[in-house]
């Protein structure tokens, strides 16, 4: 099972949310390049990093950093928040990024964003953030009357191959996963699903691995010391 550790960049600061609310933030520290090296060198493989700022505003704002990552470390990369278009994706891929994240786009543009994720295949994730069942987006400011399920389920007949789904009520809290939603989900062929919002325990991991979601994202509980990535990777190892 793959483990993604998070860092979510707002104000230029590591930062996390509770239930993604941008006035409940809690600053980590400044040097998400050393985060990542953190991360790394506990013997992580992958990253997941969002940059809010760009969530909220439309406009990817912290390349550089993802830049700077992908440049100072080995691990496969992720980036999303405020990717909107072709020219981003291209200029994060030619960066080294690994994958790109979009979760507004598929939303207000479908069109182009269909077009994107049959061009680039498994190098586009759609982030499928989820408030009360409904697709939220804009940094997860707005929320859509679009079930989440079913949006999954038209992703899946896009040819979406990773989504990265987060249940917003749970994110940052501590709560744990909601293990009944992502068996809901696996009933969805052809995309694999990566768990993303409220990882709080060792048991969290094992019950996502058990039921065989293959990725999950590791946030707060890292960062508040609730858990130890080494610990966290052995668990998702076994």
């Amino acid at each position: 099972m793959k483990i993604f550790p998070a860092i979510d960049l707002l104000n230029e600061k590591v930062v996390r949310l509770y239930q993604g609310d941008y006035d409940q933030q809690e600053v980590f520290g400044e040097d998400p390049v050393a985060f990542a090296q953190s991360f790394e060198e506990k013997g992580a493989k992958y990253l997941h990093l969002v940059d809010l700022d760009g969530a909220k505003d439309g406009a990817l704002r912290y390349f550089k950093t993802a830049e700077k990552i992908v440049a100072n470390t080995n691990l496969f990369v992720e980036v999303g928040g405020g990717i909107r278009d072709e020219e981003t994706i291209e200029r994060c891929l030619a960066a080294g990024v690994h994958r790109v994240i979009i979760g507004t786009l598929p939303q207000k543009n479908p069109t182009l964003a269909k077009e994107l994720i049959q061009k680039y295949g498994d190098k586009i994730a759609v982030g499928v953030d989820a408030r009360d069942g409904k697709v939220a987006v804009e940094g997860w400011l707005e929320t859509t009357e679009t079930d989440a399920f079913d949006f999954c389920k038209e992703l899946a007949s896009w040819g979406t191959k990773t989504i990265i789904f987060t249940e917003i009520s749970r994110d940052g809290t501590g709560q744990g996963i909601n293990i009944p939603l992502y068996q809901q989900l696996l009933e969805i062929e052809g995309v694999e699903f990566v768990a993303s919002g409220g990882v709080a325990t060792l048991h969290d991991i094992t019950a996502l691995k058990e039921i065989g979601i293959p990725s999950a994202i590791v946030g707060k509980a890292l960062y508040k010391g609730d858990l130890k990535l080494e610990d966290v990777l052995k668990e998702a190892e076994e």
